[in-house]
């Protein structure tokens, strides 16, 4: 079978709102090319583990590339994915040169046209992203490994509002926590969750495809097999009482949950968001305030931020 790869070039800050569009359309996979992974991870303390030359040859900006079989007519959804990104800029994503392009790809070469910019990284100081294909073993016994398949999943984990959520997790989980996770993607929070100490994972995506994405990285990572995943539309009609709610999601969509987070901490409960750019900042903390949050801790990484806030105990 032959595949149609849809090409756009973008800005860095856009990459995982362009690969949801995308995966909206019918894409059957998605594969980022950002120049900014190469300076994060040299300004990162883990940076000197990433072989920077096989990791992008991009200057600026990122590539994101997703793969639609021969049998889905692209003129009518190339029209859909053009009008959803001219949009982003609304949410104040920019979207750089905004280039959009279609090739033919067969196969062979779409089953491994993404693998060579995924490679294990050490992204906390406990944890390591591996890919599925890669036979990765450590000697320090603090190492936990998280497989994924990026393939029909959203990123490979190591774009930087996933690392600043994951260093977040890692500072705040203890043991024996109820944890949701809202906008899975891949998964990979829920089973650092896990890794982390978490008892009961609470997994959520809109995206069915997303869903089907994280059981099967969830089945690759025998300690998050029990964790519970879901189509759902953010925190609407859960009733389940947490310690921890992460989201790793657009700032605009974080608004949309405060309610609900609110709703289902429990007392002195941590909420984790991420994906929040420099012009986003203060709107999402004014917002969490007002609803009576006390910020904890900021996390930034270049132009990306982590918020971590508490739920403060009634007097």
């Amino acid at each position: 079978m032959k595949w149609n790869e849809v090409k756009v070039e973008t800005a860095s800050e856009a990459v995982e709102a362009v690969a949801n569009i995308l995966m909206e359309a019918g894409a059957s996979g998605v594969a980022i090319e950002d120049a900014l992974d190469v300076e994060n991870f040299k300004s990162d303390r883990y940076g000197e583990l990433l072989d920077k030359e096989d990791f992008t040859s991009l200057k600026e900006g990122a590539l994101v590339m997703a793969y639609f079989p021969e049998t889905i007519f692209l003129p009518e959804i190339l029209p859909f994915i053009k009008n959803n990104i001219s949009k982003l800029p609304d949410f104040g994503l920019a979207i750089g040169k905004n280039i959009v392009t279609v090739s033919e790809v067969e196969e062979s070469n779409w089953a491994t046209a993404w693998k060579k910019y995924y490679h294990p990284v050490r992204i906390t100081r406990m944890l390591t992203i591996v890919p599925s294909w890669e036979d990765y073993h450590t000697n320090d016994p603090m190492e936990k490994i998280i497989t994924l398949d990026p393939g029909m999943a959203f990123g490979t984990g190591t774009h930087p509002t996933t690392t600043l959520t994951l260093e977040a997790l890692e500072t705040v989980l203890r043991g024996g926590e109820t944890v949701l996770d809202v906008g899975t993607g891949s998964g990979v929070l829920s089973i650092a969750a896990k890794y982390l100490g978490a008892k009961d994972v609470y997994a959520f995506d809109l995206d069915e495809v997303a869903v089907r994405s994280a059981k099967e990285n969830m089945d690759m990572n025998e300690i998050a097999k029990d964790v519970e995943v879901s189509a759902n539309d953010l925190l609407n009609g859960i009733e389940i009482e947490s310690d921890v709610i992460v989201a790793n999601i657009l700032a605009d969509i974080i608004l949309l949950m405060i309610p609900d987070a609110w709703r289902l901490l429990k007392q002195t409960g941590t909420l984790i968001v991420s994906g929040i750019i420099e012009e986003k900042k203060q709107m999402v903390i004014d917002a969490m305030e007002a609803q009576g949050f006390v910020v904890d801790q900021v996390f930034q990484q270049k132009d990306w931020y982590a918020i971590m806030l508490k739920k403060p105990e009634v007097d």
